[in-house]
């Protein structure tokens, strides 16, 4: 008989835990080593130490509790923006900041818009700069433009109406000052403000075969050809330079109805064009 051995627990007796002697160890280790052959002691170690079970779902969130948080989230955009200064789309259009002034409406005014549009163009397509030796084959390979055109962002492009259902807008042609979801706001060679619905129409625009040179800040439009009415205020150009040749591509409105900072992050399947 060994008399320092602990004695039997009594029935009904109040089992005592201390915090060298934890309850969950102590149970998962007896138990164990009576049904195991494993060490208990590693396994307690990793697979139940520090490690939490729920015994019960978590409470849902309630209605009220949901819709309190979400216009927590609305009130601290909110203050962000007004903090950054970002205005919206419908104050933008009550404070009037998309309406042209109709005595800034000249076409003249944006000619160096279009000039920084084509050295925008430039650099996103990589075009080569203009060769001393003129090629037998100048054609580049387009399909790999489709895929930047389609993202590029058209304010200051020369865009003209090709076909429409609605006969009065064939032939507009303008330069892009605004460009919305469904519209494009231009304005023409004889100093007037037009929309030009995307729904239904088919635009064309182009862009120069090979970069623009960068002497200075008209240089680019020297050598292309720029549409001009009849007794409009466009200053004349030279034209003793060869101009430089250019590529015309079709866009389609119905495909094209998104803004521009969408475009941007959008991916476009390739399909079949409808016609209209």
């Amino acid at each position: 008989m060994d008399a320092y051995k602990d004695l039997p627990l009594i029935k009904n007796e109040r089992c005592k835990l201390s915090s060298e002697s934890p309850f969950t160890p102590t149970f998962v280790q007896s138990h164990l080593a009576q049904s195991s052959n494993l060490n208990p002691q590693v396994i307690y170690a990793s697979r139940i130490k520090d490690k939490h079970i729920p015994l019960e779902n978590p409470p849902r969130e309630s209605r009220e509790t949901k819709a309190r948080n979400e216009k927590r989230l609305r009130r601290k955009a909110e203050k962000e923006r007004a903090r950054l200064g970002i205005v919206g789309r419908r104050e933008a259009a009550m404070k009037g900041l998309w309406k042209l002034d109709p005595c800034q409406a000249k076409y003249h005014l944006f000619l160096p818009l279009h000039n920084l549009w084509l050295g925008y163009m430039s650099e996103l397509l990589g075009l080569a700069q203009v060769p001393s030796v003129a090629p037998s084959h100048i054609m580049p390979n387009s399909a790999g433009m489709h895929a930047k055109l389609i993202k590029a962002d058209f304010h200051g492009c020369i865009m003209s109406v090709k076909q429409s259902k609605n006969p009065s807008l064939v032939g507009l042609t303008g330069i892009v000052v605004h460009e919305t979801e469904n519209a494009f706001k231009v304005v023409t060679a004889d100093d007037k403000v037009k929309l030009l619905p995307k729904q239904n129409s088919i635009f064309t625009f182009c862009v120069p075969l090979y970069a623009a040179p960068q002497s200075g800040p008209e240089a680019r439009l020297d050598n292309i050809a720029v549409p001009s009415a009849p007794g409009s205020e466009v200053p004349e150009r030279s034209t003793s330079s060869t101009p430089i040749p250019q590529m015309q591509f079709e866009l389609y409105g119905n495909q094209f109805r998104f803004r521009s900072a969408d475009r941007a992050g959008r991916k476009f399947k390739h399909k079949e064009t409808i016609e209209l």
